[in-house]
């Protein structure tokens, strides 16, 4: 039987919360943990399932094909706003993302029984794309749904503190994806697990699927939403509404560039391009650098509701404008001390080995390549793009017209041998590094988890550390966001209002953040330089948000249930 709640009414905030509102939150927020459990699969078995349904490409390629399907995901995001927030405003809250977490646990269970290319060709990736389009659209429809049917069961003066719970979700999945992917491979083995283990993790999705689909129809409607629907008082055109009126619309791009486009990337740097940094630039074996993550969530994840909570009190948007601030001018110093300690003689080499390439300059290109499908053969390009690789910082020196490219490794020259192979290149240009000091290949001093629970080392700890205040920014600006955006619209366009710009923000300025980071990288020769990325989008939210974003922590979101329903536009 559906568990009924009613409107919150005035001095609700003083009570104990519910049974039914406990309800409604346990399951709001497992649907979603879910939800990006299965988002989050893919990524983390970008290269295995590159290798199993890109086989007929070169490893580099199928990589690129692997990353681009994940990448496809997070585009759409904002679509499915579109088209599930319509929905939900049209329909229901509770009915929507029904549909939403039923179309993202089918896609995944299907990856995991999906043949592959060597089974069915050409079909397998298509299907996988498809697949992984589906997750998306139904992502970009399932926050929402959840944000705005948990904060309309909750009382005004309490709706930070019940919404922050939905907040913990996303980590919550990418912390569930990482415990079962780390459990998977150890009982397989490396080998089977890459063979056919990886599929297990898809699969045991359809448990969690029909466990998050049984709690959730136990649930009533929104009341909010019932009782304007009852009344007649419900949106005819969501979407006309919602961008189509100039009042409205403003404040959609408020929202995005005064407080989500901030809050995304600050939350992609934290969480995502932190254990890409480990991983790719500092050497960190991939097992280390999932548990490595995986702690610093686990001790930060209460944060979400701490600021939350803290957001009934203070306002959302002194939480939110001063985690982005406080995280910008933290990102160089808190990334350079994760360095000294995850690899110290890679933070040593940096600072006292001298790498120069010098080449004609019209030998030398732009570097900038974000989705990876750019194919360099410019000696001056294969020269920077294997160092950034490397994890190398190197400087380009114009050398004169028609010279062959040459990288000096302190006062060692490695010349780029004009109609070799480039591999002869690479390994001299390793062995100049390593005589000057940059660290070999699993090099003993790389921060290395030998267990689970090996976080009592203090080389370990501090990573973890440093990692856990990336976590703390992360809660900071996303424990109070979803109040925030439900408070700043109507009950009649909520769903879709506040879901588009939180599925930009999210999808698009904090998603593509890894790969456009790592593409600045390469482009300089710095390590370091990808972190203006989210810099300045955070510097840039703070002044927008300071200056236009209003506090809307005493809004009170059912003042507009009594209200007549505006007249059609003619």
């Amino acid at each position: 039987m559906a568990v009924a709640t009613a409107v919150p009414r005035a001095g609700d905030a003083a009570r104990p919360m519910t049974s039914a509102e406990k309800r409604v939150i346990f399951a709001s927020s497992l649907g979603t943990v879910f939800e990006w459990y299965d988002f989050y699969l893919y990524g983390s078995l970008a290269a295995i399932i590159g290798a199993q349904f890109f086989s007929a490409y070169p490893p580099a390629t199928r990589d690129i094909f692997a990353l681009l399907a994940f990448a496809a995901g997070f585009i759409v995001r904002p679509f499915g706003a579109l088209v599930f927030g319509r929905v939900g405003d049209l329909v229901g809250r509770k009915y929507t993302f029904l549909v939403t977490i039923l179309i993202m646990g089918l896609s995944t269970f299907i990856v995991g029984i999906l043949p592959n290319a060597a089974t069915i060709g050409i079909a397998a990736p298509i299907i996988l794309i498809v697949l992984r389009l589906a997750q998306g659209l139904a992502l970009g429809g399932e926050y929402g749904g959840a944000a705005t049917y948990v904060a309309e069961h909750a009382p005004n003066g309490r709706r930070g503190f019940y919404t922050s719970w939905i907040q913990t979700t996303a980590t919550l999945g990418l912390f569930l994806s990482l415990l079962v992917i780390l459990a998977t491979r150890s009982f397989t083995g490396e080998e089977a697990f890459r063979e056919w283990g990886w599929r297990i993790p898809f699969l045991v999705s359809v448990l969690l699927l029909g466990i998050s689909v049984w709690i959730r129809l136990q649930l009533s409607e929104s009341p909010a939403f019932q009782k304007m629907k009852d009344e007649g008082k419900t949106s005819k055109a969501p979407l006309t509404e919602a961008f189509g009126q100039w009042g409205n619309a403003k404040i959609v791009l408020i929202a995005l560039f005064g407080l989500v486009a901030g809050q995304g990337v600050v939350w992609y740097t934290g969480q995502f391009y932190a254990l890409f940094f480990l991983q790719s630039i500092l050497k960190v074996d991939g097992y280390t650098a999932n548990l490595l993550i995986a702690w610093s969530l686990l001790l930060g994840t209460g944060f979400f509701v701490v600021f939350g909570w803290l957001s009934d009190k203070i306002g959302r948007k002194p939480i939110i404008l001063a985690g982005c601030a406080i995280a910008a001018v933290s990102f160089f110093p808190v990334f350079k001390a994760i360095t000294a300690n995850a690899n110290p003689k890679l933070e040593q080499a940096i600072e006292q080995v001298k790498v120069t390439v010098v080449a004609d300059p019209k030998e030398c290109g732009n570097l900038f390549n974000p989705v990876g499908t750019r194919v360099f053969s410019a000696p001056c390009d294969l020269a920077r793009d294997f160092l950034s690789k490397s994890s190398v910082k190197y400087a380009t020196e114009a050398g004169p017209a028609g010279q062959p490219t040459v990288v000096k490794v302190n006062d060692m020259a490695v010349p780029f041998p004009v109609g070799s192979p480039a591999a002869d290149f690479q390994k001299a240009t390793t062995t100049a590094l390593q005589t000057a000091g940059y660290p070999k290949a699993n090099d003993a001093g790389i921060v290395k988890m030998s267990n689970p629970f090996d976080i009592f080392r203090p080389q370990v700890a501090s990573v973890i550390g440093l990692l856990f205040v990336l976590v703390l920014f992360v809660t900071m600006v996303y424990g109070p966001i979803a109040a925030m955006l439900v408070e700043l619209f109507p009950t009649r366009i909520r769903y879709t209002s506040m879901s588009l710009p939180y599925h930009i923000g999210n999808g698009w300025f904090g998603g593509l953040l890894p790969a456009t980071a790592f593409a600045m990288v390469a482009q300089t020769g710095d390590i370091y330089y990808g972190l203006w990325y989210p810099i300045v989008i955070a510097v840039a939210t703070v002044i927008i948000g300071l200056f236009l974003v209003p506090e809307t922590k005493d809004r009170d979101i059912f003042a507009d249930l009594d209200a007549p329903a505006p007249a059609p536009r003619r």
